[in-house]
């Protein structure tokens, strides 16, 4: 996990006991792509690195600034049947700006003249090989360095609106601070299936989702092998995999507003907490 400041944060690693050890590297994709994870691990286990506290440090985003931020929309057929489209037969994929991911408990930003703010409680993956014209789940797998806590924050009038979106659904979900992201990055060995995960979100302490990652139409395995026809995936860049039923466009739940709270978790992943405030 990385904690600190804004723009000055370290990096650490925590053991099963929840103790902090500093790491002196920065968690990005050249860390990733080079076996960093497994260095850390092999540094903690042989006690090679320096015990920190860091109680009431602010944490930030488990990987700096990603390269890339890919996207799959309406994976869970709830999700999908809530938002009035048709399950699909390819995966929806769209891409959020980097600029975006914001640590697990900093403030979500309104953006000016937004109405329509939404939750979306999701698996993100981060590729720690570089993936290119993959062959097989396996392969796809292979490149998955880890497993983190997402919330993509959207605004659906921004996304959705033909009079505003154009037809697409990136201005609905690029805002800054519209994806909070952690708190840790979690190696993909300790995750014993990504298919089996629990993930909720929660309204200013009332519950909204409650699923499975178990219901997604497309795993994580075949998400990445896909994505690998289209576009070259590098170490550092995530993978939004999509969210379950429960959230505000579904008509059922008021959009969020200036003060409102929201809190998501996953299983083994971490829980956050976000506070809606006026950009």
């Amino acid at each position: 996990m990385r904690v600190g400041a804004p723009a000055a944060e370290r990096s650490v690693v925590l053991d099963d006991q929840d103790q902090a050890f500093a790491l002196d590297e920065e968690i990005d994709g050249a860390f990733l792509a080079g076996d960093g994870i497994a260095r850390a691990r092999a540094a903690l286990d042989a006690g090679g690195l320096t015990s920190v506290d860091i109680a009431g440090e602010r944490v930030g985003s488990p990987i700096a600034r990603p390269p890339a931020v890919v996207c799959i929309g309406m994976n869970y057929a709830a999700h999908a049947a809530e938002s009035g489209g048709a399950e699909p037969t390819q995966p929806v994929v769209f891409l959020k700006h980097p600029n975006t991911v914001v640590g697990p408990h900093d403030d979500v930003l309104v953006p000016r003249g937004a109405t329509k703010v939404d939750w979306e409680v999701e698996l993100g993956v981060v590729i720690g090989r570089r993936a290119r014209y993959l062959e097989s789940a396996e392969e796809a797998l292979a490149c998955v360095a880890g497993y983190v806590l997402s919330n993509d924050v959207s605004e659906r009038e921004y996304q959705l609106d033909p009079g505003v979106s154009g037809g697409q659904w990136s201005k609905g979900k690029c805002a800054e601070t519209f994806n909070p992201l952690g708190p840790w990055l979690v190696p993909a060995g300790d995750v014993a299936d990504p298919q089996a995960l629990g993930l909720r979100s929660f309204v200013n302490g009332e519950p909204r989702q409650d699923s499975t990652t178990a219901d997604m139409l497309f795993d994580v395995a075949t998400l990445v092998l896909h994505l690998s026809r289209f576009m070259v995936l590098e170490p550092g860049d995530l993978l939004n995999t999509g969210t379950p039923q429960g959230v505000a466009l579904s008509g059922r739940f008021p959009y969020l507003s200036v003060g409102d709270v929201m809190e998501i978790e996953i299983d083994g992943l971490g829980r956050q907490r976000s506070v809606l405030v006026k950009a």
